[in-house]
């Protein structure tokens, strides 16, 4: 390793130009600033590389130097993958790779670099008729690299799939600095093991993803939106069930919110108006597509019936696209709303959607119990069974003195819930350095050896994310 800072930076200067290379701490903020103000790790430099050829000369580098490297897109990541963990590491931003290289509305593909701003790829595709249908509430400056490294997933898993599942290939920049060509657009390639699934959703520690090929999908016609009161999870899980026999495909949406959640973006002025039909204990967010040709009128349809099975007693539907917005802006700014409530405790997991009910249930009993006063928010994507298990702190408490006495305790609690019902810890957001010790604790002892062995092959001197998701 370089004996000091100055030689690193004078080095990684020599690579790509001291205007891409940032030195001091004092610069650093929007790079170290991560959006839960959990880490607070500073880092020897941050360096921005404009081509993939500087991104292998960079890597290259740090392998015969020995020079852990951070791999960072719009740094939007809730975990902690994306930021530093000792301090020693190099955080290399592919920010300056924004490049949609090609857009192929018959084949239903768009190849975008690692930098691409989420918003700018819906725009590129929707000006060729199509869609990616990746969409979730940080879309405006989460990038594409960052996206498929943490498997994103977002609102629309339920028609579409995660991250994964949306990306055809990778090209990515390998620990010893060769470039794994793997963008490609086949639907069917049996010719050995998909590597590519294996760099989506590894963080950014088995090789720095610089571009992809991403699913495109024809543009709706139209959305058809509502909002429907509700009385439980339990009642919301019935009536998933009835919209996925009505609606099949088309049933794009089906998020969960308490009323606690409207009260507080009321409170904070976060909504013009209130988007629902009423009061009620839970809010059920439902959104169909339609494509050209298609028949009008099926989410209401849908929804009569479930009027006539008395699943729901009120709802009101989008009657333009303002009023689309605003539904969608009520459940996108839950994670927002909870930080001018003072301290919130979040939780990032999964059930099979039957178990749901039962999940929020205990959890809020079980905290309840811990912490008389807490405030359970839980909330997300009931079609899929991935619930944010979230608490903000009692009226009135010392925000400081609630994370020190809750933090741990409520994880331990909601998380043997979890597992107990079949589900797991990290749904969407990743592992990072926030849960490594938890994943040690849950994951099968061969899983974490064959990930190792993964690892090290890939990775022999570890410089790449180092010490993230792997214990």
């Amino acid at each position: 390793m370089p004996s000091s800072t100055a030689d690193i930076l004078a080095q990684l200067t020599g690579l790509v130009g001291p205007a891409a290379v940032i030195g001091a701490p004092e610069q650093m903020g929007n790079y170290l600033n991560e959006p839960r103000k959990r880490f607070h790790k500073g880092a020897v430099a941050v360096v921005l590389p404009s081509s993939v050829a500087e991104v292998q000369a960079i890597v290259r580098w740090a392998n015969e130097h020995g020079v852990g490297l951070i791999p960072q897109g719009g740094n939007t990541g809730l975990v902690g993958a994306q930021v530093p963990l000792r301090g020693d590491e190099v955080i290399i931003s592919l920010t300056r790779l924004d490049t949609i290289r090609s857009v192929d509305p018959a084949a239903g593909t768009m190849t975008a670099e690692a930098g691409v701003i989420l918003e700018n790829a819906h725009k590129a595709a929707e000006a060729q008729g199509t869609i990616f249908p990746l969409w979730l509430a940080s879309q405006g400056s989460a990038r594409v690299g960052g996206l498929l490294s943490s498997n994103a997933g977002g609102v629309n898993v339920l028609t579409y799939g995660n991250a994964r599942e949306l990306t055809m290939g990778v090209e990515a920049v390998l620990a010893d600095g060769r470039l794994y060509q793997g963008l490609n657009s086949l639907k069917k390639d049996n010719t050995g093991y998909d590597l590519k699934d294996l760099l989506v959703g590894a963080e950014g520690t088995l090789g720095i993803i610089t571009a992809a090929t991403l699913k495109l999908f024809p543009k709706p016609e139209d959305y058809e939106t509502c909002i429907v009161n509700i009385a439980s999870p339990d009642a919301a899980r019935t009536l998933f069930q009835l919209l996925r026999e009505r609606l099949g495909g088309r049933l794009n949406a089906f998020e969960i919110v308490p009323a606690l959640g409207l009260d507080m973006q009321l409170r904070h002025a976060m909504l013009d108006r209130d988007p629902t039909a009423g009061p009620s204990p839970w809010y059920a967010l439902i959104e169909i597509s339609r494509m050209a040709g298609g028949q009008a009128g099926l989410l209401q349809a849908a929804i009569e019936t479930a009027f006539e099975r008395q699943l729901i007693d009120n709802a009101v539907l989008a009657e333009s696209l303002s009023d689309r917005t605003r539904m969608w802006a009520f459940r996108e700014q839950m994670s927002e709303v909870q930080s001018k409530e003072g301290a919130s405790i979040k939780h990032d997991v999964s059930v099979p959607i039957a178990a749901v009910p039962q999940l929020i249930a205990e959890g809020s009993a079980a905290a309840e119990r811990l912490f008389p006063g807490i405030r359970p928010v839980p909330f997300g994507h009931m079609g899929d069974g991935n619930i944010h298990f979230n608490f903000s702190q009692p009226v009135g408490a010392d925000p400081k003195t609630f994370m020190a006495q809750a933090d741990e305790k409520l994880h331990e609690a909601i998380y043997e819930i979890v597992l107990k019902l079949g589900g797991s810890v990290s749904a969407e957001h990743g592992i990072g350095q926030l849960k490594i010790d938890l994943l040690r604790q849950v994951k099968d002892p061969v899983a974490l050896d064959m990930m190792r062995a993964i690892k090290t092959a890939l990775d022999p001197r570890n410089i790449l994310n180092p010490g993230k998701m792997l214990p």
